[in-house]
This record gives structure tokens, C-alpha cells and sequence, in this order.
């Protein structure tokens, strides 16, 4: 059997302002230790449109990608990082409730409820 060692280039994954603060107060509250502690941004499949985001908060797990913005980390998984790759975690409060929105250049279409996506097919790869 023969492999193929594939090296991938992310742009990242980062916060907006209000996104970082609303992080580093939920972390801070929790006494997190912030060199391991962070925001994990990950796709699962399902939903309505094929991929559904899971946000958590969470330790720096082996095979991780690390991205560090505003003092913050963002952990994602391998498997999740060509979904996520460029992407801006924001926290918003509307009408409809609040909570932290991912807002991926990588969607070319949602569902109309926001909470899944699709990413075009020549892109896709198998997710969790």
C-alpha cells in the first residue's frame, strides 16, 4: 500500500469582537486554563442541508488545529478544517435567541433555519 502525505494550508479560523468577548467570559467563569482551553468549531453530518456545526468548549486535544485570535483559542479537528477553514465565529442576540454563529465562507447553501449547510460538491470530504 502506498501513501500520499497531503499538506494543507489553512487561512483559519477566527472571532469577531463580540464573539471573543462572549468566550473569554464563559471561560473565565469556568477558571479555564486558557493555554489548552478554547472554543472548539466542528461539522457533523446532518441536518436538513448535509452538515451541522458543533461548537463546545473544550481542551486542545491531540491532531487538533490551533488558531489563536484575540487571545483565545479555536480548536478543530481535522476532519472538520476544510469545512471551517476561513471562517469568523460571531455571537449574536436576535428575536430568534443567542448563541454563537459561524459565518463560512465555504457554504454555498442553508437551510432556512440557519442551524445546517452544504459546501460545494467538488469540496466535499467525509466528516463525522
Amino acid at each position: 500500500m502506498t501513501t500520499t502525505q497531503v499538506t494543507y494550508h489553512a487561512k483559519g479560523v477566527n472571532f469577531t469582537e463580540l464573539g471573543a468577548q462572549k468566550v473569554r467570559e464563559f471561560l473565565e467563569t469556568q477558571e479555564a486554563d486558557l493555554s489548552v482551553a478554547g472554543l472548539r468549531v466542528g461539522v457533523r453530518g446532518g441536518g436538513c442541508s448535509g452538515f451541522q456545526y458543533h461548537l463546545a468548549f473544550d481542551n486542545q486535544r491531540d491532531g487538533d488545529a490551533v488558531f489563536e485570535d484575540h487571545g483565545l483559542r479555536i480548536l478543530v479537528d481535522n476532519q472538520s478544517l476544510p469545512y471551517v477553514d476561513g471562517s469568523s465565529i460571531d455571537y449574536v442576540d436576535s428575536l430568534q435567541g443567542a448563541g454563537f454563529q459561524v459565518n463560512n465562507p465555504n457554504v454555498v447553501a442553508a437551510c432556512g433555519c440557519g442551524s445546517s449547510f452544504r459546501v460545494a460538491e467538488d469540496e466535499q470530504v467525509s466528516a463525522v
